[in-house]
């Protein structure tokens, strides 16, 4: 069976990632989304493993020692990793799979050469939209939109090393950018559209 693509995605807090991820694995086959671990607390409207694992520090210091994280980080002062395990698992069932983490963590993964990682940054229109949708959200006290904020520009700095950089300005969009990516990015490992193999013999043709 043909392995799945790991999809790398980072971008500022109020970029409208998740919005976006909502949406793409909605409109794909075989994509599925990683959850992480985290310690920080659930918000409104939050499950325990549908957005994050989240457990207590001391559980997650545990499993970092024992390397269970293909990558961790800690952002805003939580501590947020990747099972291992999990995604290995979903790759070798020829499913692709989004990894959301931070800037950090990505760097982890992109200085080891995690092998075949795609990575892909998404990026306000302006910064002034960045400030009016973290303030708009209304569930932040000022000190933690300043911390946002400030965090933003020091992700910003990382924009150019992604393969890939969409600007979420029309929200449609940037859905369409990043399903074309995974379709591209199939295509190149020999895979159709819906993410099945392309079995050259098959079809009565021979494999260059």
């Amino acid at each position: 069976m043909s392995r799945g693509n790991l999809f790398v995605i980072s971008a500022p807090s109020g970029a409208g990632k998740s919005t976006i991820l909502k949406k793409l694995l909605a409109k794909v086959p075989n994509l599925a989304f990683s959850v992480s671990h985290t310690t920080r607390t659930p918000r409104p409207g939050e499950s325990n493993g549908r957005e994050y694992h989240f457990v207590d520090r001391p559980t997650f210091e545990r499993m970092r020692a024992d390397q269970a994280f293909l990558e961790w980080a800690e952002v805003h002062g939580n501590l947020y990793g990747t099972s291992r395990k999990a995604i290995e698992a979903q790759q070798a069932r020829g499913i692709d799979v989004f990894l959301d983490i931070d800037v950090q963590g990505a760097r982890q993964l992109r200085d080891c050469g995690h092998p075949g990682a795609i990575f892909l940054f998404i990026a306000p229109p302006s910064w002034p939209e960045l400030e009016r949708r973290l303030r708009g959200r209304g569930t932040d006290p000022e000190e933690t939109v300043q911390l946002r904020l400030n965090n933003a520009r020091h992700e910003m700095e990382d924009a150019g090393r992604y393969d890939y950089l969409v600007i979420n300005d029309r929200l449609d969009e940037a859905v369409e950018v990043l399903r074309a990516v995974v379709i591209a990015e199939r295509c190149k490992a020999r895979r159709t559209p819906d993410g099945q193999p392309l079995d050259l013999a098959a079809l009565g043709f021979t494999a260059q």
